[in-house]
């Protein structure tokens, strides 16, 4: 099976070999999902799991900004002058079907990021009523924002072959990659590339087999870097990986640049419920701060994971 996989996806990277044209990217992946009443009618994600904000989120960790509204035009631009003062050269938007919410706040990511001369791809989430053929829907939909590359969570929820039909009706400018360290599967399924978003799983050790059976395949490869794990108060699965002090987010990175990938994928700018978040943290008590993150303390720790990316996003884009 595995060799019969090899020849269907090395045929196919023939015929989609300028997809890896778009190298040494830097993205990540970012969520517009949160609302307060105020701005949106109700709280948003931050009350998740019986939490009462605004003083008890569903976060281990506690914003800088306080719990904010994803609507709000000055907090997404801060967070795109953030993540463009990090080095990083793409946001991947978390979008869960036309008429949600984060579809409704598309436009305003997108102007936005453009202003701060980010490029903007979309993390397909598994909506309800999702297939390879809503899904091609999809694709034309976004191309018209400009998205050109679409990051497929959960491909595996159908077959490769079902993907492999969805081929024909990408737009020419667009990539889609896989979530999968599956790399046969993705290349029967004819995405163009693959990433593996969760860490914990698909830690450091992995990356460089990932990017080997990749490139073999002439599909992009996208390892996922990320500071730590903690959904504890979320309500997420109990596994988790602590930051010690910034020295898991440096591993992964270290892992990921010795890979030679053509895109290093960060989880995330602000998925604060699983505490994978580098935007900025306050000190608070109750809460996980970043205080001892590369020897800061105070203010300099709230934007520890800033500067430290942006120092990554330099050596990568440095050495492609």
């Amino acid at each position: 099976m595995l060799r019969r996989l090899l020849v269907v996806g090395l045929a196919w990277a023939s015929l989609c070999a300028p997809s890896l044209a778009r190298a040494g990217t830097v993205a990540i992946f970012y969520y517009p999902w949160y609302g307060t009443p105020l701005a949106d009618g109700g709280w948003q994600h931050w009350n998740q799991n019986g939490h009462r904000p605004p003083a008890d989120l569903y976060s281990r960790f506690f914003p800088a900004l306080g719990p904010y509204s994803s609507s709000d035009p000055a907090v997404v631009e801060r967070q795109m002058a953030e993540i463009s003062a990090a080095g990083v050269d793409e946001v991947v938007v978390s979008w869960w079907g036309r008429g949600s919410a984060e579809d409704a706040r598309l436009p305003l990511v997108v102007s936005t990021a453009r202003r701060h001369g980010l490029l903007v791809g979309i993390h397909l989430e598994p909506y309800p009523g999702r297939s390879p053929a809503a899904v091609a829907l999809d694709l034309a939909y976004l191309a018209a924002f400009g998205v050109r590359d679409v990051y497929v969570y959960h491909p595996r929820d159908f077959a490769a072959a079902d993907w492999s039909g969805l081929r024909a009706q990408v737009p020419s400018t667009m990539r889609v990659f896989a979530g999968t360290e599956k790399v046969g599967f993705a290349a029967a399924g004819r995405f163009d590339g693959v990433y593996t978003y969760d860490f914990l799983t698909n830690h450091g050790g992995k990356f460089s087999r990932l990017c080997t059976q990749a490139r073999a395949l002439r599909l992009a490869c996208a390892p996922s870097v990320g500071p730590g794990y903690d959904g504890h108060r979320a309500g997420e699965p109990p596994q988790g990986r602590t930051r010690q002090d910034g020295a898991t987010y440096d591993a992964l990175w270290s892992a990921a640049v010795a890979a030679h990938p053509d895109v290093v994928t960060i989880t995330s700018f602000n998925e604060w419920g699983e505490g994978t978040q580098i935007e900025p943290a306050q000190a608070r008590r109750g809460y996980l701060g970043y205080d001892g993150a590369w020897g800061l303390s105070g203010t300099a720790a709230q934007t520890a994971y800033l500067a430290r990316t942006a120092y990554w996003t330099g050596r990568f884009h440095a050495i492609r």
